[in-house]
This record gives C-alpha cells, structure tokens and sequence, in this order.
C-alpha cells in the first residue's frame, strides 16, 4: 500500500467550557483548523481530493459540520467531506479513514481533523403528540449524547470509577498523576513547545482585541484544594473535579498526502502513519480498550513496545492513563511529555487528532523517531495511531 505522510499538523489553542471559544461553532472552529492548513500550502484548494472531520455533539450544528468546516475554510464544492462519530475517537477515527484513502490510492490529499463545541451542546424536550397541557422535562445534550453510557445509564465516570478499583488505583495516586498532567502542560507552554502546533486565535470583544493562543485550563489548578474535593460519581468514590479531563471546545487538523505529492511539490512530511487499530471490549471497559488497540497498531507496523520513544494517550480520566500504563508495562516518562487532557482538556471530537498533532511535535520537539496515538471511546472503544518521525537522526 501507499505512504501516508503528515505534512502539517494544527490545532486551536483548547478553551473552557463557556470560555474564550464558545462563541464559535463546531464547524465554525473546524473551519479555523482547516483555514490554517490551507495558508501554507504550495497547491490550489481544488487539489484537495476529501475532506474528514470528527465531531461528536452535532445537534443544532447544521447539516454536515465537516462539509460546513471545508467549504467554509475555502475548500472546492467539489471535495467531498465526511464526518466522524466514534465518540472521542473521532477526530483520530478521522484521520485513519484519510489514511486509508491514500493507502488505497483512491486519493492523494486528505485534510482529516476533529472538532467540537461543548459549550453549545443544546438542551432538548420531548413534547407529546398533541397534548399541550403540563410539564416538559430539559436533557441535556451534552450529557445525553456524549457523555453517559446508554448500555449502563451511568456517566462515563462510573465506568472510570469500576477500573479504579480494579487496578487498585487510589484517589491520591490519581490526584499526583492529574497535578503531574498540569505541571507538564504549564512547562510545556511557557517553554514554547506549543507554538508550532497551535493557531493563535483573534476574538474581539466589545473593546479590544485579543489573541487567543494558550490552552484556557492549564492554569486553572489550585494544588492545595485537590485533595478536598468530593468525587464526582460516587459517595466514596475516588474521580474528582480536579483527576478528570474537562469540558471543552477546540478543533484540529491534519494534513495528509501520498509520495507522489511530497514529490510534486517538493514537501518536506514531518512524519508517516506506518500504522493503526480499533479495538473494543465491553461498554465499562472503555477505559482500558487503548491497551487492546496499542498492540493491535504496533502489529500492523512491525514494532514493539519497547521500540516507542513517546506516547500519547488521552487523559479522559487520570485512571484511563495509570490502567493502561499498568497493563503494558509503559514508562511513565514516555506518556503524555507535554502533559494531557487532564490539563490541556478534552474537546471530544477533536481529541483523537489533538494529540496525534501533540506528538507530532513531541517527536520533532524532543528527537523521538517513532511515537504512538491512543484514544479510548465511549461504548467500549479505542484507537491508536503509530506514526515516526522521518526527520529523526
């Protein structure tokens, strides 16, 4: 099969729930992935064969959001655009689909992302055919349709909470992960090692004009309350607030194209795909499905473990990390280098492509040749994405 190489990798700073983004769409943030990727390109728009985009809570977004992103951002009306629900595996779930289009030589260019606005998740009623008389009761969106486990009716935090007690994964050893997410995340940003990845955002308000170009949580922590937070889900539980990603919008983009392209244009890819997996369990079980679909990856591009210089995997639930890295022996020196959802926060259709960006510019940043993407998914699922670094010594 064909090679498929990432030649850009961008992202939107990631904002808080009813911050600085909440002004925009889905579509609408998607479209300033997209546009970013198309100002540096040394080809017309019209050359770009598809166009696929993860978004997760579609409700009152419009028609097709990956199609409003695209066309939006500039694209051709005649470049197709698909999007992606595989809950927060989207945005990665995305970014395979265009890599296989390559593989295949069904295409040449693929933009392939993820977006998501949680900060405008609908509420809905459910009126009754032709009785106007009582009650309606709100559902709220957001919960409804992103974050409860319908097979269990619980909230996903109930699922992280089943794994912490499985693998013996106590609120202090959890508090001491999440408090390590955002000590690296806030490192990582003042040292610069963002700036390559992220697109600085202009938002205007009624007096002035700011540039948004920070991840809006990582400085939220205030270490000395972590521990007295009460948990989450359940009475003597132990997720918390504090050991949990948050609610957040953002969106990311990924451009992805064949050799025969690089060579057209004389592209210098920051990295290849060389591999990727799915891979599913029962529903409650999410949280440790990335240590299914890691192997799965690694088969698929003939390596092992111990071959991976970094790892990404998304901080759904400090759990979700400590699990996995207890079931596949992972260094914790590895995981997360620039910290993780925790801190950086957790747009769930932009997720799975956020942090294949984020270990783009790991391996660039910190001399990795090859690194892995993991994502789990509600409903029991997860995806990995092995990429190297073709710039590696």
């Amino acid at each position: 099969m064909k090679n498929v190489n990432i030649i850009a990798a961008k992202r939107t700073p990631t904002g808080g729930f009813l911050g600085s983004l909440s002004h925009l769409s889905a579509s609408e943030l998607g479209q300033i992935a997209i546009e970013n990727i198309l100002e540096n390109i040394p080809f017309s728009p019209t050359e770009i064969d598809a166009v696929y985009m993860g978004n997760v809570l579609s409700a009152n977004v419009g028609q097709s959001p990956a199609r409003q992103a695209a066309l939006f951002a500039g694209i051709s009306n005649q470049t197709d655009a698909t999007t992606v629900n595989k809950v927060c595996a989207s945005g990665m779930k995305a970014v395979i689909l265009g890599a296989q289009q390559i593989q295949l030589g069904i295409d040449q260019i693929v933009i392939a992302g993820g977006m998501e606005s949680m900060s405008n998740v609908p509420h809905y009623t459910l009126l009754r055919k032709n009785n106007k008389l009582g009650h309606t009761t709100l559902i709220d969106g957001l919960l409804k349709d992103g974050l409860t486990d319908v097979y269990h009716n619980f909230h996903m935090g109930n699922a992280a909470e089943i794994c912490a007690r499985e693998y013996h994964l106590s609120r202090e050893i959890q508090d001491d992960y999440a408090l390590s997410s955002y000590k690296k995340a806030a490192e990582a940003t003042k040292s610069g090692k963002f700036l390559n990845e992220i697109i600085p955002v202009t938002i205007k308000t009624k007096n002035d004009t700011i540039i948004f170009n920070e991840d809006e949580d990582i400085y939220k922590i205030i270490p000395d309350k972590i521990a007295k937070l009460a948990p989450s889900f359940e009475k003597n539980g132990t997720i918390t607030a504090a050991n949990t990603s948050k609610l957040n919008d953002g969106a990311s983009a990924i451009l992805l194209v064949s050799d025969e392209i690089v060579q057209k244009y004389q592209l210098k890819p920051l990295a290849r795909i060389i591999g990727y997996a799915d891979a599913a369990q029962a529903p409650e079980w999410f949280t440790t499905s990335p240590s299914l679909a890691i192997p799965k990856a690694l088969k698929q591009a003939k390596l092992t473990l111990d071959a991976i210089d970094f790892f990404e995997i998304n901080e759904a639930y400090s759990t979700v990390i400590l699990a996995n890295q207890k079931i596949l022996g992972l260094d914790p020196d590895k995981i997360n280098v620039y910290g993780g959802g925790v801190a950086l926060g957790h747009p769930i259709g932009s997720s799975g492509s956020r942090i294949i960006t984020t270990l783009v510019s790991v391996l660039k940043q910190e001399g990795g040749r090859y690194g892995v993407a993991a994502i789990c998914n509600g409903g029991g699922g997860a995806s990995a994405v092995v990429i190297e670094n073709l710039n590696a010594n």
